[in-house]
């Protein structure tokens, strides 16, 4: 099958052809990564995934946020949206293997041909994300309504899913720190919608809730945070606030309708793009090239022209 005819099929949603796509952006050997750039070239060629709704799930380790994923999953489905989702695990520092168990908890129902959920590893990569998760979600935007990209779980710093994602979901559950602490986050200038999970224990998400909105006054007061952002209170478990996110999703997709959705992703596409740049080539590459900033500008000019970033890492 062509990469043509491959990128026809995820874009109607054919959960083999999805399957194929997804095994293709995995591939290291040079094969493979030829035959990704294609796939991608022509996916990016018919604008497929423009209009879908690209959702990052992060926030620390235990706080619910496959369960989370998986209730919001089905209250999509529910209002007939379609579903792709990749969860990132971690790999062991030993044997580079993972359990990939996001999967098993997010638990689709194996006979709806509108969800689609992938486990991916970080294989040592740094940031919460493995280093195939950007094309996956690139593959999982052409073929459904929203793509959720669910991080392995981050501390205070691992902020790369702010580069591939339309918003960023920030998880957060009962307990788990002050308004000090959450301060002292720099993940807390990235998200678009603060979830307090697990929100059943009344007393402490109503605690917690407080403590993200003091945080949150302190960063606008002090120019870090131009924006609102939603504090939305729910609980995996018995489903309650699932629908709030929904709205609070769609309402701020909606913000980003047009020219600021679109420099989202560009901005975003040349920051990861930078950084692929120096994983390939590290640090003397970026200096041969003349700095990050000339780098910068070469990725931009290659992304204007049509490339795609595994393309544009080795051309550039």
């Amino acid at each position: 099958m062509t990469e043509d005819e491959l990128a026809r099929r995820v874009t109607l949603g054919e959960r083999a052809a999805v399957a194929e796509a997804l095994n293709l952006t995995e591939d290291r050997r040079p094969e493979g990564r030829a035959r990704a750039i294609a796939l991608l070239r022509a996916l990016r060629a018919g604008d497929e995934g423009a209009r879908a709704h690209r959702v990052g799930i992060t926030g620390p380790p235990g706080v619910g946020k496959s369960t989370l994923v998986a209730a919001l999953t089905r209250e999509l489905r529910r209002v007939s949206r379609t579903v792709g989702v990749v969860a990132v695990d971690p790999s062991s520092i030993r044997s580079g293997g993972a359990l990939l168990g996001d999967r098993a908890r997010i638990s689709p129902d194996p006979n709806d041909q509108g969800v689609f959920v992938r486990s991916l590893a970080t294989a040592g990569e740094l940031g919460g994300l493995a280093r195939s998760a950007p094309l996956a979600l690139t593959v999982l935007a052409a073929a459904y309504d929203v793509a959720i990209l669910e991080t392995v779980g981050v501390g205070q710093t691992e902020t790369d899913v702010r580069h591939v994602t339309d918003t960023v979901v920030f998880v957060v559950q009962p307990g788990s720190g002050d308004a000090l602490q959450f301060l002292k986050a720099g993940i807390m200038e990235v998200p678009d919608v603060l979830v307090v999970n697990k929100a059943d224990q009344a007393e402490l998400a109503a605690r917690a809730s407080g403590d993200l909105a003091a945080a949150l006054a302190t960063l606008r007061s002090a120019g870090a945070l131009p924006y609102d952002v939603p504090i939305v209170l729910t609980s995996a478990r018995d489903g309650t606030g699932i629908d709030a996110l929904v709205a609070a999703l769609g309402a701020h997709r909606a913000e980003l309708a047009g020219p600021r959705l679109l420099a989202r992703r560009r901005e975003g596409a040349i920051a990861w793009g930078l950084r692929a740049f120096v994983r390939r080539h590290g640090e003397v590459g970026v200096e041969t090239r003349g700095g990050e900033q000339n780098v910068r500008e070469a990725i931009a000019s290659r992304l204007d022209e049509g490339a795609v970033i595994p393309q544009i890492v080795d051309e550039v």
